[in-house]
């Protein structure tokens, strides 16, 4: 099947390389290079890496909805587009074009976690179980017919990092599947929607006061970013603990971490990290305080 493929960032990456494989990939679009890291220096987003070490067309416009770029997708004649975390609403001028439609990979077992957070919300709302649906792509948000769904456990520990690679290899296979059957699409029950809005920075501030199960759900789902501080520290590593007193009160302190009340119990904070300063062990850097 000719295929174009819309994706930006590693959770793309999986599905681009199975379809590679299977099918001939007429165009790869991926969003344009950003600078990035300490030195900002301009970096290219995971799926443009992938493409060019596959050999593959690719295409990194700053803008998607004019008529040269839509022009230049219709030249190409493709059977169906493929769009996983592309990171940009598709308009219906471009939906149409493709014979069969639009494909797109999500990060959740819809209608539940529409939107652009899937996999961090259902980890923050302490949910034990996620998956992948393969939708076609309608003029509105993860709305569209579904082709497939596909389930997988939330580990207790589990954080965003770790189930976003395993939900992209899960969704690939899921995708390479619907692609040579195509099965009967099944329509979503708009009804039971939720939405999975974007994370935005302020999210990370905690405070003692709330229960250890939401605290410890923020810093598994907001993993790497923009991570979890009470006040201006930064807990990199934690675990629920036992334990009881006044929210923000230090209960013990060794060389296993600090036991921080909660709101209804206790948390360990193992690693930690002042602005400007490097990671350094809880107990080393929190010696001698009754508070936090």
């Amino acid at each position: 099947m000719r295929l174009v493929f819309f994706g930006t960032p590693q959770f793309a990456v999986p599905s681009l390389e199975k379809l590679a494989r299977e099918h001939d990939i007429a165009l790869v679009v991926a969003q344009p290079d950003k600078p990035a890291g300490r030195g900002m220096k301009m970096q290219a987003p995971a799926v443009a890496v992938k493409a060019r070490e596959l050999g593959l067309p690719l295409a990194q416009p700053a803008k998607i909805r004019t008529a040269e770029f839509l022009d230049s997708i219709a030249a190409l004649a493709p059977d169906a587009g493929i769009v996983v975390a592309y990171g940009k609403i598709l308009p219906a001028a471009l939906l149409s074009i493709p014979t069969r439609g639009f494909l797109n990979v999500h990060g959740s077992i819809l209608p539940q976690y529409r939107g652009a957070a899937p996999i961090q919300r259902a980890i923050e709302r302490g949910e034990t179980t996620t998956g992948v649906t393969i939708i076609r792509v309608d003029e509105q948000l993860d709305h569209g017919p579904m082709l497939a769904i596909e389930t997988t456990e939330i580990g207790p520990d589990e954080r965003t990092p770790s189930l976003a690679a395993r939900l992209s290899l899960i969704g690939a296979e899921a995708l390479g599947r619907v692609l040579m059957s195509w099965p009967v699409e099944m329509p979503q029950d708009h009804a039971a929607a939720t939405i999975a809005p974007k994370i935005e920075k302020s999210e990370g501030a905690i405070q003692w006061s709330q229960t250890t199960a939401s605290i410890y759900n923020r810093f598994r789902a907001f993993d790497p970013w923009p991570g979890v501080l009470a006040g201006e520290l930064k807990l990199l590593e934690m675990a629920p603990a036992v334990g009881h007193g006044s929210p923000g009160t230090i209960l013990s302190a060794g060389t296993d971490g600090v036991i921080v009340a909660t709101g209804d119990g206790a948390l360990r904070l193992i690693t930690v990290q002042r602005p400007g300063k490097g990671p350094v062990a809880a107990a080393e850097l929190l010696r001698g305080q009754s508070r936090l």
